[in-house]
């Protein structure tokens, strides 16, 4: 591909995703963009870029973009950070979370396919016993349609759910369909699955008690990190946490938040009380 062509995509992907494509991933330009090539009838991926150069269909583009964006992902993914929310983050939330009403708010990025707010759902069931009165409210965003689609249905294969899904929880909330496994209704409905760019204004859905935003903010440079954090940090309830994932550097986290847990990269607002 022309340094030219790349450029195209590195500055479209850049201004509609906040994701950074580095020449060294120019490789996956070809594999990822040649089907939507032929999904918007061009006979090449060359003849698609150059109809970039003047004024391209947006559902094209956001073809592209989804075509793009990386969605690996699964159950339980690192543990450790599932077992400190059981352990610390909930029973502190239970404590110090005042409001109204008993609900507990929390809000999942770059869900792709669903895994990880599946996996935060259970977690809450499990604990719901020892929070009696509460109810649980989750917002699973993504900016690809097509992987929310397949969220919503919370259908995976049996590889899927031997990523990280427990035995005791396969056999509590799942329900065998065929060869594969569907998440049960009751752990369904405890999450809103909504499309959503971070580069756009957030939602107004807080105070948000927990944010887990885990290796997406990788993707993005500084500047773009630093915006998205303080945005979602305008969202958080003041005693709220907000989580990193195992790839993300935590340099501009910790300018906005404070580290409560360096091994997971869980954090809180400055002013929490939470020590």
């Amino acid at each position: 591909m022309k340094i030219t062509d790349f450029d195209i995509y590195r500055d479209l992907i850049k201004s509609r995703s906040g994701m950074v494509l580095t020449q060294d991933k120019a490789y996956m330009l070809d594999s990822r963009l040649s089907p939507v090539a032929r999904k918007w009838g061009f006979e090449s991926l060359s003849a698609m870029t150059q109809s970039l150069r003047g004024v391209p269909n947006k559902n094209m583009i956001s073809d592209i973009v989804e075509a793009m964006s990386t969605h690996d992902t699964s159950f339980f993914r690192d543990i450790g950070p599932f077992y400190v929310l059981r352990d610390t983050l909930l029973p502190y939330l239970r404590k110090n979370t005042v409001r109204d009403t008993k609900k507990l708010r929390v809000w999942c990025n770059a869900c792709s396919s669903g895994q990880e707010p599946y996996s935060v759902a259970m977690i809450l069931k499990e604990q719901a016993a020892q929070m009696p009165g509460w109810s649980f409210e989750i917002l699973a965003t993504d900016i690809s349609h097509e992987v929310l689609e397949l969220a919503k249905d919370g259908i995976y294969t049996q590889t899927e759910v031997q990523r990280g899904v427990p035995v005791q929880y396969l056999l509590k909330y799942f329900t065998h369909k065929g060869d594969k496994w569907q998440v049960n209704a009751d752990i369904r409905s405890m999450i809103k699955f909504q499309n959503l760019n971070l580069l756009e204004p957030m939602p107004s859905i807080g105070p948000i008690d927990l944010v887990v935003c885990r290796n997406i903010l990788l993707h993005f440079d500084e500047q773009t990190q630093t915006s998205v954090m303080k945005n979602i940090a305008a969202l958080m309830n003041p005693q709220g946490f907000f989580m990193l994932g195992g790839s993300d550097t935590n340099e501009q986290a910790t300018q906005i938040f404070r580290e409560i847990d360096a091994k997971w990269k869980i954090y809180a607002l400055p002013g929490s009380n939470f020590s």
